[in-house]
């Protein structure tokens, strides 16, 4: 049988999810999981020792030596062979102070769903990773029982993902969206419906009703200075499509 790992403690998403050569070299990029980057966060970056980043991940300093040794094996690839790296996966919890904001206000009820909104005066704010508030609501028996809005306090792209995460949200509704930044959602079991626009209340009841129109393949893409954040592309696309699917969490630890 294979042997059950110990959860590893991370403090959150990375702020960017790959690394590419600038030439594109055609390779399979390598896969640097969240918690072997939070290793060389913890020890290249904050110039933690080994045993104090065992601590703060909450397992072995054997462990914390393992996983330093792989990801750096797996930035040297990258460098000496020009691949491309990816961050994702990997057997983790996850330590967001911030993101309990959310639900320290009202804990989320029994059966609740909790659904965020990219906000910004009522509508729908276009850009993910520049998101200043969200507004949040808890669903339950197709009626929202309570909303309010609330800060990110600064954060940004991955580090929005967790602090969706550690406020319990399960559902985002939002316009436009980076492809690491859905890779972090969907790490962190929050199902995206991208590509939204409009006012943020009646995008939350067209979900409730099964009738939001959203855009399944949106992407934001950045030029120059400014950001051109996709609309809806070709037919509209129904939540309903998607309403008896599965939600799993992505295979992390338990919250």
């Amino acid at each position: 049988m294979p042997k059950n790992t110990k959860c590893r403690r991370i403090s959150g998403f990375p702020r960017k999810f790959g690394f590419a050569p600038t030439d594109n070299v055609d390779e399979e990029a390598l896969r640097l999981t969240f918690d072997e980057f939070e290793t060389i966060r913890l020890l290249d970056a904050e110039g933690m020792t080994q045993e104090q980043c065992a601590t703060k991940m909450g397992v072995a300093r054997t462990t914390v030596t393992a996983m330093y040794d792989n990801a750096r094996k797996k930035i040297a690839k990258v460098l000496v062979d020009g691949r491309s790296l990816i961050i994702s996966g990997g057997n983790v919890s996850f330590d967001i102070s911030k993101g309990e904001s959310i639900n320290t206000k009202r804990k989320k009820g029994d059966n609740e769903m909790r659904v965020a909104v990219t906000y910004e005066n009522g509508e729908i704010f276009q850009h993910f990773g520049h998101t200043e508030q969200f507004k949040v609501y808890d669903i339950k028996d197709g009626k929202i029982v309570h909303e309010e809005i609330v800060d990110t306090n600064g954060q940004g792209h991955g580090a929005l993902a967790g602090f969706l995460f550690g406020g319990k949200v399960d559902t985002l509704i939002c316009g436009g969206i980076g492809g690491g930044a859905q890779v972090a959602l969907s790490e962190a079991g929050i199902k995206l419906y991208g590509g939204v626009s409009g006012n943020a209340d009646e995008a939350v009841k067209a979900l409730i009703e099964e009738r939001l129109d959203y855009n399944p393949d949106v992407k934001c893409n950045h030029h120059g200075e400014g950001h051109n954040c996709s609309d809806h592309h070709g037919e509209g696309h129904n939540c309903s499509d998607h309403h008896d699917e599965d939600h799993h969490c992505g295979g992390h630890c338990a919250h």
